[in-house]
């Protein structure tokens, strides 16, 4: 992660590119610098009502013919019969739909614009061990996939740091607004580590032999240990004699992490390294969130017991075993549940920012398999707030709530429906974005041609 000057020069640099679209500009060509055109929308000036259309709470039954009244960016009430204020715009959205705004729980959205690019990846910082690095400061607001990806009713993303071992922290942001500040609404959510593969992978093409991979998890897992007994010792000395010892910004940052108020989110599929990681929690006396989770249905009991949650890594990939069944990643979040542990489905954190659009399809793809409606739309919704701690906030539609929501004409898991209005703490979103901006300019190509060949 940068510096705030830094940052700020890497946003010039990042905004050219995803405005030129072009991989190398010559040092003598005149460059505009150019930030994505959507305007991020004005605080609620009035009171607004939608009225008439289908209202899904998701943590309550859906009220049809129902009304939402917000207010100051906040929900006033939810239901039938409302008392509208005077002075209230209100919205006629018969025949439509009110939902919560989608989160995805996994993301590295603001962080990356063109994987190819180097200049426009800010995602990880150089090191194993960064417990110091904040998502949040680094966060672009002018990316190009904000826009698309919001479009798609996806409005809230943990932004996630990557790389290293101990990546750093996490933060929940809200994709719309004018700075990283204006966007952030809860940073430090989680410290994110990679946790190492417990068995050596035999395999023609491993660079690695079974016992250099052996040699790099044990060092791992000793680096990990050693950092927070470090951590541990400087807080100590801190508190003993605060003047006899330099501020270390690494041990200060992990100080959440050594008193239960912030998780170590670890990034995990395989069998052995969620047992691993649980096993280190129990030791270590850390909160602990699972990341991936692919095999997490095969520890239910360990994690039940651990009160362990699981961010579902998607349901979109290929079995990670070549003897697993074919559907085994579509069945992971209805296994979680059936075994009654805690989940949520994030989506673009395994494919990329530009992929962030795509999550109410994962959640689609779970319910194809087994997961029952009301709980896929839950966990991209309300579960993921629960997860993370800002369920006070977000992910369900009810009184003193964030307005943070989406007007659809239909079921958000299903492809063709379309987000009519999106609202960001009461402020109304630009929905337009590149994708419909270079539609309506081939679509105007093609009218043209029609033209000329007749």
């Amino acid at each position: 992660m940068m510096r705030p000057l830094q940052h700020r020069i890497f946003r010039l640099i990042l905004t050219t590119i995803a405005a030129t679209a072009s991989l190398a500009v010559s040092p003598s060509a005149s460059t505009t610098l150019v930030a994505s055109p959507e305007i991020p929308g004005a605080p609620q000036s009035a009171p607004i009502a939608l009225v008439g259309g289908t209202i899904h709470p998701v943590s309550g039954p859906a009220i049809e013919g129902g009304t939402l009244l917000f207010d100051d960016g906040r929900i006033v009430s939810v239901g039938r019969d409302i008392e509208i204020p005077e002075g209230a715009e209100r919205i006629d959205i018969s025949g439509r739909h009110v939902y919560p705004a989608l989160f995805d729980a996994d993301s590295n959205i603001g962080l990356t614009e063109i994987s190819a690019v180097r200049a426009t990846n800010d995602e990880s910082e150089t090191g194993r061990i960064n417990p110091n690095v904040r998502a949040q400061v680094a966060f672009n607001p002018d990316s190009e996939l904000i826009p698309v990806t919001r479009s798609n009713g996806v409005l809230l993303s943990l932004t996630a740091p990557g790389g290293g071992l101990i990546s750093g922290r996490s933060a929940v942001m809200m994709l719309d607004g004018w700075t990283w500040e204006d966007m952030t609404l809860r940073g430090d959510v989680g410290m994110h580590v990679n946790w190492p593969r417990m068995s050596p992978l035999v395999d023609w093409e491993s660079p690695q032999s079974a016992d250099e991979q052996a040699r790099n998890r044990d060092r791992a897992l000793d680096e990990l240990r050693t950092a927070l007994a470090d951590a541990r010792a400087y807080h100590q000395a801190r508190r003993a004699s605060p003047e006899r010892h330099d501020e270390d910004v690494r041990w200060e940052a992990m100080q959440r992490v050594l008193e239960g108020e912030m998780p170590l989110i670890v990034s995990a599929d395989d069998l052995q390294q969620i047992q691993s990681a649980v096993a280190f929690a129990q030791q270590e006396k850390v909160k602990l969130i699972i990341l991936g989770g692919y095999d997490a249905p095969l520890c239910a009991e360990l994690l039940k017991s651990n009160n362990v949650p699981i961010i579902v890594g998607g349901t979109y990939r290929l079995p990670m075993r070549r003897d697993d069944p074919y559907d085994t990643p579509f069945t992971v979040p209805e296994r979680l549940r059936a075994a009654g542990i805690t989940y949520c489905i994030a989506g673009a954190g395994r494919f990329g920012a530009s992929n962030a659009r795509n999550l109410p399809y994962h959640a689609a793809m779970a319910a194809a398999f087994g997961l029952p409606h009301d709980e896929a739309l839950k966990a991209i919704t309300l579960y993921p707030a629960q997860i993370l701690g800002v369920a006070d906030r977000v992910g369900s539609l009810e009184e003193g709530k964030d307005a943070t929501l989406i007007v659809t004409d239909g079921d958000p898991l299903e492809t063709p429906t379309q987000v009519l209005d999106a609202y960001v703490q009461g402020r109304r979103v630009d929905l337009s974005d590149r994708h419909k901006r270079l539609w309506k300019k081939y679509e105007e190509k093609y009218r043209r041609q029609r033209e000329n060949d007749q």
